[in-house]
């Protein structure tokens, strides 16, 4: 059974009941809002930011109870204890959590004690279907009611590190995310999955490598994108685009709104990929407790966490939800990969060394 309503207390005569959230613009279902209102009587309201550096500014400027934020966001702020140790008796929705989720997201808030998994996403490839076919690629279909997305070859990090494979989008343009500690990430596990046997190797080693993997690519792609590829992927200004599974959407419909022609499709690399999570905790100190808690916990509900993913078209932190959720969005590869994929998602290491902070200043320089 599903708890929503059991630390609800009717408030004080002629007190309104009220709750504080700060989110990511467009990330939650206005109608979910509403329902929540409706069902426990508090009026939310919700304040938008669009950078993390709008949400250290909007935290330190306003009052809020409930924030979505980013996972190394939350590890940032944890260790300036910006939010409340969670009272897990509070939230009894928490056994309908994806474990395998909770536990990436137990990389940035050890034990999970101060943040539930609310929305999660992925950094993959996306690709003009048109352009790639031009440049000699073949595409294969991956689900039954989808026109044909990929080959073996194109679902897999070594299109970006294979240089006979790279050069053959060259000349129609690589657009490249401007997130270096994620793409780094994603040349050690292509490392690390290409070798057959990685004994012996230093972590220096690796990362090394790693680094100059990511400098071939920009000494060999002759057009490339790094402020603004969801523009030009969305425009054919470029044929492929190591990005977010969210932008490389966004992009697919800009480009069906321009009417334009252009057709893109996203997969999720059989190597593995990072994963990005979104989480709602409560600040420390928030005026209205009791109703973060209901607020969380109301998020947490199956139908609920489904009634989101149809609004942002991201998955969810709710394994449960899964069978309620619309099925053209269940039944996407990329945006619900299957659970032999799930388990070689990662999140970049939070360690730093040498060579990985020199790879960042080079990419800095390169910029």
């Amino acid at each position: 059974m599903v708890c929503l309503l059991a630390f609800w207390a009717p408030p004080a005569f002629g007190q309104e009941r009220i709750l504080n959230v700060l989110g990511w613009n467009d990330y939650i279902d206005p109608d979910v809002i509403m329902a929540f209102t409706e069902e426990t009587g508090v009026r939310v309201t919700y304040d938008s930011y669009t950078s993390d550096a709008a949400l250290e500014k909007s935290l330190a400027t306003g009052s809020f109870d409930v924030v979505m934020v980013s996972a190394p966001t939350l590890a940032k702020q944890l260790a300036r204890g910006v939010y409340l140790k969670l009272d897990q008796t509070r939230l009894p929705n928490r056994t309908y959590l994806w474990p395998a989720i909770m536990e990436l997201l137990s990389t940035y808030d050890t034990g999970n004690r101060f943040a539930v998994s609310y929305m999660w996403f992925t950094l993959g490839i996306a690709y003009n279907l048109d352009k790639i076919r031009e440049a000699g690629e073949t595409a294969t279909p991956r689900r039954a009611s989808a026109r044909p997305v990929a080959s073996p070859t194109l679902d897999s990090w070594s299109v970006l590190f294979k240089r006979d494979s790279l050069r053959k989008f060259s000349n129609c343009g690589v657009g490249l995310i401007d997130s270096p500690e994620n793409l780094l990430a994603v040349a050690r596990r292509y490392l690390w999955s290409d070798w057959s046997s990685a004994d012996g190797l230093s972590h220096e080693t690796d990362l090394k490598r790693a680094g100059d993997m990511l400098g071939a690519v920009l000494r060999d792609v002759r057009k490339i994108s790094l402020s603004n590829y969801v523009a030009a992927l969305a425009n054919g200004e470029i044929c492929l685009a190591i990005g977010y599974s969210l932008d490389s959407y966004r992009a697919r419909d800009q480009a069906r709104e321009a009417k334009n022609g252009v057709e893109i499709t996203y997969v999720i690399p059989r190597e593995g990929a990072p994963v990005l999570i979104d989480s709602l905790a409560i600040v420390k100190g928030a005026p209205h407790v009791a109703e973060a808690y209901q607020f969380l916990n109301f998020l947490m509900r199956p139908d609920i966490a489904a009634r989101n993913t149809g609004f942002t078209h991201s998955a969810n932190g709710v394994l449960a939800s899964k069978p309620l959720v619309d099925k053209t969005i269940a039944a996407d590869k990329a945006i619900y990969p299957d659970a032999a994929l799930v388990e070689r998602l990662f999140v970049p290491e939070k360690t730093r060394a040498p060579t990985q902070d020199a790879f960042l200043r080079e990419w800095a320089r390169m910029k």
